[in-house]
């Protein structure tokens, strides 16, 4: 996709602020970074929050949410939970199949972690890319 302006010019903080803001949730958002990774990185980052977040909006019957990214030595780390029915699942098929296979193309990782019954936690690792 194409990256928006405030995602370009300001970051992942700012970015995922805008996109946490038009969640049908309350979503607290906490990004942890002393620099900015590539501008391909943060892009897939920012993608993948996103289409979390409208999971959540369509799926998950949530009350709240929260979006945590940080560093962790050669990894781009962040971590999306609800506090909704969970139940989400990469099985074939599913959208979250997709990021999954989206997200190991660059070398990255989805793991969800969503019991029936909720809460839902699902975390993506990224390689980290100076920019």
């Amino acid at each position: 996709g194409i990256h928006p302006a405030v995602l370009t010019d300001r970051g992942l903080d700012a970015a995922l602020s805008s996109v946490a803001g038009r969640c049908t949730v309350p979503v607290a958002v906490q990004v942890d970074l002393d620099t900015r990774p590539a501008a391909a990185i943060e892009g897939i980052a920012y993608f993948t929050v996103s289409e979390l977040l409208q999971n959540i909006s369509k799926h998950s019957r949530a009350r709240t949410a929260r979006v945590e990214i940080w560093r962790s030595a050669d990894r781009l780390l962040l971590q999306v939970r609800d506090d909704g029915q969970g139940g989400a699942s990469t099985d074939s098929g599913s959208g979250l199949a997709g990021l999954a296979e989206r997200l190991g193309s660059v070398d990255g990782l989805l793991v969800v972690d969503s019991p029936a019954g909720g809460p839902t936690t699902i975390t993506a690792e990224l390689p980290w890319r100076d920019r």
